[in-house]
């Protein structure tokens, strides 16, 4: 019994490491990354901005 899980562990191993399987959930990015945050700060400082420098008149 132990020879054949043994084997079994050895045969997956290799067939994982010739032909990998795709699991999706290992590169599924939840959200928006930084980067989009990074967007929206640019975004409300070109906007509120100019509202600053005309409440200043």
């Amino acid at each position: 019994m132990e020879v054949s899980a043994l084997l079994e562990r050895c045969v997956t191993a290799l067939r994982e490491w010739v032909a990998p399987s795709y699991r999706p959930e290992l590169h599924y990015m939840r959200g928006p990354g930084p980067a989009s945050a990074q967007r929206k700060i640019q975004f409300e400082s070109k906007r509120v901005l100019p509202l600053l420098r005309n409440s200043r008149r």
